[in-house]
């Protein structure tokens, strides 16, 4: 019976050096989620020998590359870590966003709107006030007038004379989580980027096509949210040999 293949199948990417050029002990592989597309696109150069003949002569290979772009929609930050930037990431710690859609009436005195940030979290940042009209306040160290507003430590303070005024007020705070992740994106010397291994997993009716490449450097991380779907990441990859000039493999059933 032929082979054939269904669907995006199973992919896993696994560190094996960080951007520092580290040797990772304990690699840990890790699988994306919700895989949509991949495409891997082998190319070669050819270079043509012409004599005094319209056609070649001889065709000669020349550089040749290979590249793989994976699409996937579970968000997970040791992916974006492990395999694109090669920095240390902190847990436990969540740094969210209060984007404020039912609003609050500004009081009489003293004039002062206090948030609370969801799990017990800390106010960290102010965001911006913008009134019923989608007008934003302009923000003032103290003593605001009409349109303005001052704040410190998650409590706004507003003019007398906008008292009862309809305020939409957003910030960001910090929360304990558990499964919450952090990463400082640092600026590094040239040349540094982790290093790490793929596999990808295809299979129908009970056969598999599986494609092993153990040295992977990603060129380009994409992150792409839009207004009615789900957020889609795309990861750019390029293909390198080892010492010994093995690139990968490829196992199928047929």
């Amino acid at each position: 019976m032929s082979q054939f293949a269904f669907g995006s199948g199973n992919m896993w990417g696994y560190q094996t050096q960080d951007a520092n050029g580290n040797t990772i002990a304990n690699i840990t592989p890790l699988k994306f989620g919700e895989v949509q597309d991949v495409g891997i696109d082998i190319s070669r150069d050819v270079k043509l020998l012409y004599g005094q003949l319209q056609m070649p002569a001889a065709v000669g290979g020349g550089k040749m590359k290979i590249d793989v772009k994976a699409k996937f929609a579970r968000i997970a930050g040791r992916v974006f870590s492990d395999l694109f930037f090669g920095q240390t990431m902190t847990g436990g710690t969540l740094t969210g966003v209060q984007n404020d859609t039912t609003g609050a009436s500004i009081p009489s005195s003293p004039y002062t709107v206090t948030v609370v940030p969801p799990s017990s979290g800390t106010w960290s940042r102010d965001l911006g006030v913008v009134d019923s009209n989608g007008v934003s306040y302009v923000r003032v160290a103290s003593a605001p007038a009409t349109g303005q507003y001052s704040v410190a430590a998650g409590v706004y303070t507003f003019a007398a004379a906008d008292t009862g005024k309809q305020v939409f007020i957003s910030y960001a705070y910090s929360a304990t989580a558990a499964g919450a992740k952090a990463m400082t994106l640092q600026s590094l010397p040239m040349g540094y980027v982790p290093t790490f291994g793929m596999d990808l997993a295809l299979g129908f009716g009970g056969k598999q096509m599986n494609w092993r490449f153990p040295n992977c450097v990603a060129s380009k991380l994409s992150v792409d949210p839009k207004q009615d779907d789900f957020t889609e990441n795309s990861l750019d990859i390029s293909v390198f040999a080892d010492a010994a000039g093995i690139v990968g493999y490829v196992y199928t059933s047929e």
